[in-house]
């Protein structure tokens, strides 16, 4: 095991470790969380690398991030990050604000043409041509002591991300696209990315158009309290209520606390704790007006089915013509947005309106 491969538990070593770090150098960054039993996220280890110093941090000796809460936060040093939003979120509490500024690696490869979601020991092994261990994605982070395997895997996280993002910023330079991947890392720097509003938390369940409108306004409702009372208790979403509770519920909407026991999708402990809490929301009034994408406004016409698949098949031949997936430029979504006739969307802003926008709207 290296140095690189040992983690840190004092603050006072890893301070004297981070001073001998050369200043607007970039920091390549990488964290292992836990959150199957929490809403937030546990921050367990924190990977960085610079200059060839590979530093592991150990968050749970060192919660506070020490000496590395500051360079995380200094606005002077970018970041390389490969998939960057889940690290940010997990970082909050040390940094109070997204990491910025930030080369996302798996952005700029889905810019090049890779995969959309694609992984970080793919990346390394097509652009780098280094093949990773993979054995310890699963790994649970909060167990002490870490292995030596789990901490070379953990290592390895962060020890090719420099050299990864040289190579894909100079891929991104030579075909004019470094502009868009700047637009991106730009918009990563927005909180409510990592931070849900109760009252938009419908936007997560799928399938609202199923229900009809006073079905639609309680699930509405109830996904609004369960995401309150996860954030309150630190609990997961499904824990407090799943999705399938949420649309049974929507759709029967008991009045008493003998209609709400019936419902066996709804966890007994919280139909038992809150159960006025949840009759009220299932009793949320249904004349309230609906969000403009809630989901019950309906299914699409024949015009607008027309009009989606003409859309579609203009954006296949932007993003083959660049050799990017289609899923880049715009989502079928958004495409479903414009034919309702809707304008404030990513692919009819910033660099996406130049490069698929203007040729979306020209099929209307």
């Amino acid at each position: 095991m290296t140095a690189g491969d040992t983690p840190i538990r004092d603050p006072a070593l890893l301070e004297a470790r981070i001073a001998s770090w050369h200043a607007g150098a970039a920091l390549a960054l990488d964290t292992e969380f836990v959150r199957e039993r929490t809403y937030y996220p546990r921050l367990c280890l924190i990977q960085a690398a610079i200059g060839g110093d590979v530093v592991l941090v150990d968050a749970l000796a060192i919660p506070d991030g020490g000496a590395l809460a500051r360079e995380l936060a200094a606005p002077g040093r970018p970041k390389l990050v490969h998939a960057a939003r889940q690290d940010i979120e997990a970082l909050l509490p040390l940094t109070g604000a997204p990491l910025a500024p930030v080369f996302d690696t798996q952005q700029a490869a889905a810019l090049l043409g890779f995969p959309a979601q694609v992984g970080y020991a793919d990346l390394v092994r097509q652009v780098l041509g280094i093949e990773l261990e993979k054995g310890h994605a699963r790994t649970d982070w909060a167990r002490r002591p870490l292995s030596r395997e789990q901490l070379a895997y953990a290592a390895d996280d962060v020890r090719y991300l420099p050299a990864l993002a040289q190579e894909l910023a100079a891929r991104l330079e030579a075909a004019g696209r470094r502009a868009w991947l700047d637009e991106e890392s730009a918009s990563l720097r927005d909180v409510s990315l990592y931070r849900v509003a109760p009252d938009d938390a419908w936007r997560r369940l799928k399938g609202l158009d199923r229900l009809d409108a006073a079905a639609a306004a309680a699930a509405r409702a109830l996904a609004a309290w369960r995401e309150r009372r996860a954030m309150a208790r630190d609990l997961p979403r499904g824990w407090v209520l799943p999705d399938e509770a949420i649309y049974e519920l929507a759709a029967r909407r008991p009045a008493t606390r003998e209609a709400l026991a019936r419902i066996a999708s709804v966890p007994a402990g919280t139909a038992s704790r809150a159960a006025e809490e949840i009759l009220a929301a299932v009793a949320a009034p249904a004349a309230e007006p609906a969000p403009r994408d809630a989901g019950d406004a309906g299914r699409p016409g024949p015009e607008q089915l027309r009009l989606q698949k003409a859309l579609q098949k203009e954006l296949a031949t932007v993003a083959a013509g660049l050799g990017i997936q289609p899923e880049i430029l715009a989502t079928r979504r958004e495409l479903a947005a414009i034919a309702r006739g809707e304008r404030d969307l990513p692919s009819l802003s910033g660099w996406r309106r130049d490069v698929v926008g203007e040729r979306l709207l020209s099929v209307l």
